[in-house]
């Protein structure tokens, strides 16, 4: 048979599997989505671009980490672009962006629902900050070197998780089932052993990762929002209800804005309305202790009182089982609840 009239190479079956993909990644959550398309747009990017010397020389001294001095000192925004690139080649790259990006995806889908997407972008950026900071700071003093990778922003979110729902477990080949900070406690152990072995992971954005992941949780728990600034990127999305159940001396937007990163993903092809129910939802669905008492007089105001009741269990649910848990019956009253 002749290669082009090979099943595998049909254009139906080319067609039909982009669709299947567009189909599987309008369904995931907006922030998470742009976040993995981001990173793996700039690592295949690279792969092709890496081999002329000026996108190389300006990829690696200008848009990644450098702790040589003066370095991110005089260019502070690599404290912010490193988390998006992943520079290695061959297999130890591939396994560097895919294990960031897997990790990135099972934790942060669910938190992301729970919790919003800004609240996910904040902590991926906050994760990455910190880690940035704490390998200039050692840098400087210690050792040069040249970070990149989201591995720092990735452990942000995942000690933030770790530390809101402790009793959060994963399940693990060869391990079984374990809680979540453990799992994280025990990354950061081997990264210590790693740092006394002078090996070329970067430790110190791992650790500095972890610990800004940890700060932002525990100042959550006590009442400190530092994620609100991230709403911007989603204004759109969440004051569109509001805007729209408003009147404010009669006046209507003929227009609505769209966020940056929903130009971001117009500009990378994606649709930015597909998907908007599930983050949208998720925005007032928050499963955060501190703000539990507020959601529920907010739906009593709003919600039928014979469906208070049943949205509080669905709540506690989630705390204890995570939101897969939930089926398809519950989620339709969750969804109903926050949009109400």
């Amino acid at each position: 048979m002749p290669l082009l009239f090979h099943p595998f190479w049909h254009p139906n079956g080319h067609l039909a599997a982009v669709n299947q993909f567009q189909s599987w990644y309008s369904r995931q959550p907006v922030a998470l989505r742009t976040l993995i398309a981001i990173n793996v747009v700039l690592y295949v990017a690279w792969q092709f671009l890496r081999w002329i010397e000026p996108v190389n020389g300006f990829v690696y001294n200008v848009l990644a980490l450098n702790t040589e001095w003066p370095g991110a000192v005089l260019m502070p925004w690599q404290l912010l672009t490193y988390n998006f690139l992943h520079l290695g080649a061959g297999l130890f790259g591939l396994l560097h962006i895919a294990f960031n990006m897997l990790w990135l995806y099972w934790i942060g889908k669910e938190f992301e629902r729970m919790h919003g997407p800004h609240e996910l972008l904040a902590l991926y950026i906050l994760g990455g900050l910190g880690g940035g900071v704490l390998s200039l700071l050692l840098g400087l003093l210690f050792f040069d070197s040249v970070i990149h990778g989201a591995s720092g922003a990735v452990l942000g979110v995942i000690m933030a998780v770790a530390i809101l729902y402790p009793y959060k477990k994963v399940a693990l080949i060869f391990l079984g089932t374990v809680k979540l900070l453990y799992l994280v406690l025990g990354f950061l152990a081997i990264d210590a052993l790693l740092a006394l072995s002078s090996s070329g992971v970067a430790v110190t954005a791992h650790w500095g990762g972890a610990l800004a992941g940890f700060l932002c949780a525990r100042a959550g728990q006590r009442g400190i929002d530092v994620t609100s600034w991230a709403r911007v990127f989603f204004e759109d999305r969440s004051s569109r209800g509001r805007r729209s159940r408003s009147s404010h001396s009669g006046r209507s937007s003929s227009k609505p804005q769209i966020g940056l990163l929903d130009r971001l993903e117009m500009w990378l092809g994606g649709d930015p309305k597909a998907g908007s129910s599930s983050s949208g939802s998720s925005t007032d669905i928050k499963e955060s202790s501190g703000r539990r008492s507020s959601q529920r007089s907010e739906r009593s105001s709003s919600t039928p009182s014979g469906n208070t009741d049943e949205v509080d269990r669905i709540l506690d649910k989630i705390s204890e089982k995570g939101y897969d848990s939930l089926s398809e019956e519950e989620k339709r009253i969750l969804y109903e609840a926050s949009q109400s």
